[in-house]
């Protein structure tokens, strides 16, 4: 697997010269002093690569053996706190121990030529659930306002069969108040894949357990919507779920961009804490049988998916996500 250069090589051209001179009369010190250096560090090990932001712990990606599906956790807000349940990575007092699948934030679907993705984990393995595993890491960027990761995954069959390969790049961005994660997903056909109507998808994340609604967390659509039960199965342009975290008002927005395939989504967001864009679940959230969100990824066809995660202090009128969302539209 291909390491990360040395972590000056990422920063600005004008700190390059300073880390340099520095390194000659203090080289002892100098990989205490990078965190200054570089705000967005990215750290390679055997099955992951850690995120540091300001020079504290963001979030981590997992993507070895011991994984079904590559996945980030946890995440946390400028403030430290973690918006991600732990479990089933971790666990802890007081989370429920239901959907052990629900790792974090990650990206998959439940019917890929009848294969489930979704659900799979390191202990679902053959029969009907498919994996998806790290092909290479291309690169690990740092710097002081943004770092980013580029990486290739095959999605397997239970027989190791490649259906696709998924080509992600994700950015890392530093903000005084926000932390935001790009994430830009191509899926290349390799077989014809047929991706099928099912509301088990895609892009996922599932929040703490005091963000559920139960304890007073609440779902905004865009559209000015709330609550499970008039957001869940909806099409909007972006989706907020906002909730209490160690006594502090914290949100995870989700845009999906306008160029996204199939934009808008339909939400399959629910109250317990699951928080999914899904752009094939039509039938089951339209609850119209003759529904048929399917759709074939021909081989060498691409499909390109992508979002922005924004983990925010406040609720979704404060974070003014309605004119955050404006500004990634454009982009």
């Amino acid at each position: 697997m291909p390491q990360a250069g040395p972590l000056f090589r990422a920063c600005p051209r004008r700190r390059r010269s300073a880390v340099l001179r520095y390194m000659r009369v203090a080289p002892v010190l100098l990989v205490a002093a990078l965190p200054a250096v570089c705000e967005v560090v990215l750290r390679q090990g055997d099955a992951s690569v850690r995120i540091d932001i300001d020079g504290r712990p963001f979030t981590e990606l997992f993507f070895g053996p011991g994984t079904a599906k590559p996945y980030l956790h946890p995440l946390r807000s400028a403030s430290g706190k973690v918006v991600t349940r732990l479990y089933p990575m971790e666990r802890v007092e007081g989370e429920r121990h239901d959907h052990p699948h629900h790792q974090g934030l990650w990206f998959a679907h439940g019917d890929v030529n009848g294969f489930d993705f979704w659900s799979a984990t390191a202990e679902r393995k053959g029969g009907k659930f498919g994996r998806i595993v790290l092909k290479r890491l291309i690169t690990l960027e740092n710097g002081t306002r943004k770092g980013s990761l580029a990486a290739e995954f095959d999605w397997l069959a239970p027989d190791g069969a490649v259906l696709l390969t998924e080509r992600r790049t994700m950015v890392f961005h530093s903000d005084p108040a926000l932390r935001i994660i790009d994430l830009d997903i191509q899926l290349v056909g390799v077989q014809a894949v047929r991706f099928g109507d099912t509301k088990e998808g895609t892009f996922a994340i599932r929040v703490a357990e005091s963000m559920n609604e139960a304890r007073g967390g609440r779902l905004v659509s865009a559209d000015g919507r709330s609550g499970e039960e008039q957001v869940w199965g909806t099409r909007a342009p972006w989706m907020d779920y906002c909730g209490q975290v160690e006594g502090e008002t914290l949100g995870i927005a989700i845009f999906p961009h306008p160029s996204s395939f199939r934009h808008p989504t339909y939400w399959h967001v629910r109250g317990y804490g699951l928080f999914a864009a899904n752009v094939f679940g039509r039938r089951d959230f339209t609850r119209d049988s003759d529904a048929d969100g399917s759709a074939t990824l021909e081989p060498g066809a691409v499909w390109r998916f992508r979002y922005r995660v924004v983990i925010h202090p406040g609720d979704a009128h404060a974070a003014r996500l309605a004119d955050l969302y404006a500004r990634y539209a454009r982009e």
